[in-house]
């Protein structure tokens, strides 16, 4: 699903108040967030820093889908960002991987945002608490699971997604390298600054 307006003008505004210049998305479906988080990003796609050379600014965003990608391109085209997306067609743990192991990215990525296969959102975040720098943050999407992550006496079924939220949501809450923040916008928005 994509991500509600709401949501998106709250990612905007965390990523402009941190003042985000390298950010990783894993699952972009058509693009709502992407192009989001490329607007919030500086205007050039550089970023100076006092003293410093200019750096590139952009989002890798990694999606198994090149055709769910090619539904926003057009909007993303538009408004004139595409230049700070490096869209990645593959499954999120193999360029999570890659990027720390071959790239050597760690601490690289001011922001990460993850709506992606929920199965495997504890698995990525071991990898992003190693690619997100300290202070950085880590933003999980449908958290709440449209209420089902609260247990029922009379659950009937299996619901391997929601059950896969409940155990990131259970392990998140006694995670000592994160401050945390669950907000109840949407299906659910949990962010995960990083403190050590």
């Amino acid at each position: 699903m994509s991500v509600p307006v709401d949501e998106g003008l709250l990612i905007s505004m965390l990523l402009k108040i941190m003042n985000a210049k390298n950010t990783v998305e894993v699952g972009v479906f058509t693009g709502y967030s992407l192009l989001t988080t490329a607007l919030a990003l500086p205007d050039d796609g550089k970023a100076s820093l006092s003293n410093s050379p200019k750096i590139d600014v952009h989002v890798t965003a990694i999606d198994p889908s090149r055709e769910a990608y090619e539904v926003g391109l057009p909007f993303i085209r538009k408004v004139g960002v595409e230049h700070k997306i490096n869209y990645i067609q593959s499954d999120g743990l193999t360029v999570l991987n890659n990027l720390l192991t071959n790239e050597r990215q760690e601490g690289a990525f001011d922001f990460a945002f993850v709506d992606a296969d929920k199965e495997n959102y504890m698995n990525y975040h071991e990898l992003l608490m190693k690619l997100v720098k300290i202070g950085g943050v880590i933003a999980y999407d449908n958290t709440l699971w449209a209420g089902s992550v609260a247990p029922s006496e009379h659950e009937a079924k299996e619901d391997t997604p929601r059950d896969a939220i409940r155990k990131l949501n259970t392990f998140l809450a006694s995670d000592s390298r994160i401050d945390l923040s669950l907000i109840p916008i949407s299906d659910g928005l949990t962010l995960c600054r990083r403190l050590h």
